[in-house]
């Protein structure tokens, strides 16, 4: 993955669902930064990327498992994995047990607001959408 020869640190933003090509191509781009001693400052889930984060989800063993993936990068690279709160919300995560419900969110993800995404944004030498 080519980014530029002075980029040393990359931040990402995910808007869509785990059963969408993109957010496949986005491990990918996450992965092959890491793999080139990129640091991936953190990854920013929004609309329906915050899907991503769900306990529950429960895809057929026959297609790609991005929301494991997203565990996984961050479980081996600690790479920060923030909800966006409001939107998580809209889609019915949470992260706190009230009113009977229980938690939704796997625990690799942090429900975050945008000032996170601003962070994120000003620590990184570049921030890439998909």
């Amino acid at each position: 993955m080519y980014v530029g020869h002075f980029v040393k640190k990359l931040a990402f933003v995910i808007t869509t669902p785990p059963n969408s090509n993109l957010t496949a191509t986005a491990i990918n781009m996450v992965t092959a930064a890491l793999k080139s001693d990129i640091n991936v400052v953190g990854v920013f889930f929004y609309q329906d990327g915050v899907l991503n984060g769900s306990q529950h989800l429960a895809l057929p063993n026959d297609e790609y498992q991005a929301h494991r993936q997203w565990q996984q990068l961050h479980h081996d690279y600690d790479i920060p994995l923030h909800l966006c709160a409001t939107a998580a919300e809209k889609r019915g995560l949470s992260d706190d047990i009230n009113d009977g419900q229980a938690v939704t969110i796997h625990q690799a993800f942090t429900l975050s607001g945008l000032g996170e995404l601003v962070e994120l944004n000003v620590n990184a030498d570049r921030l890439i959408q998909l």
